[in-house]
């Protein structure tokens, strides 16, 4: 089992900046990928950035340039730094962790975080 502990949301203006991240814990020796979805209201939860564990990232359009995933490798702790946010950024966000088995692959999720843009 991982798990998976969201902070740092709140309410933010538009173009300002915030830092989420996914404190992890548990059997973690299988995860090959973090990611960082968002959920805004009335809409579908959707991909937002995804580290692989061999440091490749992936960023869905709205966000490049703007969201950066990282990782602290020492505590295993995922960050996702987002600068210049729009009032579309409100959303809740979710952290991700994709792990291996013999025999299948897990998916496990957080409680997520709420960001909320807003002037």
């Amino acid at each position: 089992q991982v798990q998976l502990a969201e902070s740092g949301g709140g309410l933010v203006q538009p173009g300002g900046s915030l830092t989420l991240s996914c404190a992890v814990s548990g059997s973690s020796s299988g995860v090959t990928a973090m990611a960082w979805y968002r959920q805004g209201p009335g809409k579908d939860r959707e991909l937002v950035a995804q580290l692989t564990n061999d440091d490749m990232t992936t960023y869905v359009d709205p966000v490049k340039g703007r969201f950066t995933i990282s990782r602290d490798k020492a505590t295993g702790t995922v960050f996702l730094q987002m600068n210049n946010l729009k009032p579309a950024d409100t959303a809740r966000y979710y952290c991700y962790a994709r792990s291996l088995r013999w025999n299948g692959v897990d998916d496990y999720w957080g409680q997520g975080t709420q960001v909320t843009v807003s002037s």
